[in-house]
């Protein structure tokens, strides 16, 4: 009896993770339950205790995921219809289909009208530029703790980093058009951003997989978010230019009220729509991946040399410094992009090499923007932003060594792929915590100027 009561527990674990699958229906799962405890009876019958046949069974099945895919190209127009913003049916015995959709959407709502008080409460706008991420990332948050169930212990675990940085921003004396108020805005978005992901790992975030699970939700949100945009830019466009034929004046309308609610409401929902979506449809990673990762390389490899001979270092353009970093962020965020959409279990390939050289650029130009920073600042003394900058740049080039280190041995066989993963998502809470410096520490160092 303690056997088979561990059996049906083993079948209820695996039929938990089936589920899980949108593309896989309530039917289809009794169908391969059915087919799972064929397969069991059936390794039984030839002396396997039950565990053994279990696992058998399991092994027998086939992937779960390409399973999944199976059904999803059977059942296309099914899929199509899970797709739809209420799905039919509920992973919870007992949850009303729409209940989720109900909490985004008022979530979505109240990090529209954290906006608008902060519109019109925060007096100026280096005050609100400081404020606005504080205005909106925690409904995110909050929307992963729903979903993720999360404790009274883990939640205000998570709210007390909110809490402080809110505090630093608020509290401190920032000198007006000082260079650490604009700092510690920019600074605090990379913190708040890592907070939600420790939100969407669900506190987990010690384990590999769910960081990796976090860098490509990040970038699936960027693409939803900016769908999402651009829907609205043409719908808005129309109304305008119709309202306008007519006489009316919709602009004080578009300012006051629908864009305060609908982009801080458009990042809620494209959260909502990667989390809920993610198992439904392909992942569009690998094919942008394919695509971007040699135009970038192509891009890296021409700036190099120009820039390599544009002459003296101190004589480099600030803005020129300014855009490199941002170039080099690119670079970061295509090459965890790229990771995070790749079979860890693949052998190298040409992909593999074309991202090394990638990596290779990066790393070159990240040598040339360091050795004009650190002698603009021989030359001209420190501030604030060279420092931050310089930081910044020391933190890009050991992600990037490493990156590279591990990227050759894995292409000589010598390593395996999950060690260029760990790697990566290891690696970025350090971007966190130079974020965390420069808002808390920065602006007393610096006298808050």
């Amino acid at each position: 009896m303690e056997s088979h009561a561990e059996l049906e527990a083993q079948i209820d674990r695996w039929r938990g993770f089936v589920q899980r699958s949108q593309a896989i229906s309530p039917a289809d799962v009794v169908e391969l339950e059915d087919h799972l405890r064929e397969q069991i009876s059936d390794r039984r019958a030839t002396g396997l205790d039950d565990e053994e046949a279990f696992l058998v069974a399991i092994k027998r099945l086939g992937n779960l995921d390409a399973v999944s895919h199976e059904f999803a190209r059977e059942h296309s127009d099914r899929l199509w219809k899970q797709l739809v913003l209420v799905p039919e049916g509920s992973d919870d015995a007992g949850t009303p289909p729409w209940r989720e959709l109900a909490v985004v959407l008022a979530l979505a709502v109240g990090a529209g009208l954290a906006v608008k008080a902060g519109l019109a409460w925060i007096n100026g706008g280096e005050a609100l530029m400081r404020n606005v991420g504080l205005l909106v990332f925690p409904f995110l948050a909050a929307y992963f703790m729903w979903k993720r169930r999360f404790s009274v212990a883990v939640t205000v675990t998570l709210f007390v980093p909110f809490a402080v940085l809110a505090v630093a921003l608020n509290l401190y004396p920032f000198a007006s058009g000082g260079s650490t108020g604009t700092l510690a805005a920019l600074h605090a978005l990379v913190v708040l951003w890592l907070l939600a992901g420790g939100a969407y790992v669900g506190g987990r975030w010690r384990s590999d997989r769910r960081r990796m699970d976090f860098v490509r939700f990040t970038g699936e949100l960027a693409i939803y978010f900016t769908l999402l945009a651009l829907g609205g830019a043409v719908l808005i466009a129309l109304t305008l230019a119709t309202l306008r034929i007519i006489g009316a004046d919709f602009e004080p309308v578009l300012e006051d009220w629908i864009l305060p609610f609908a982009v801080p409401g458009a990042l809620v929902v494209a959260g909502w729509l990667v989390e809920a979506k993610q198992q439904v449809v392909e992942n569009i990673a690998p094919v942008l991946t394919r695509v971007f990762t040699p135009l970038t390389v192509v891009m890296l490899l021409g700036l190099l040399p120009l820039l390599a001979t544009a002459g003296g270092f101190v004589d480099i353009d600030r803005n020129l410094l300014i855009l490199m970093d941002a170039i080099l962020v690119l670079v970061l965020c295509l090459l965890l992009y790229s990771i995070s959409a790749r079979d860890s279990l693949a052998p190298p390939g040409l992909f593999d090499a074309l991202q090394l050289v990638l990596v290779a650029g990066a790393l070159g130009v990240d040598a040339v923007m360091l050795t004009a920073m650190i002698t603009r600042i021989a030359e001209f003394g420190y501030s604030p932003n060279k420092i931050a900058a310089l930081g910044l740049n020391v933190v890009l080039l050991v992600h990037l060594f490493g990156a590279a280190w591990l990227a050759v041995g894995f292409l000589r066989g010598r390593r395996l792929f999950t060690a260029v993963e760990r790697w990566q998502t290891r690696y970025l809470p350090v971007y966190g915590a130079w974020a965390a410096v420069v808002v808390l520490l920065f602006p007393p160092l610096f006298g808050f100027a």
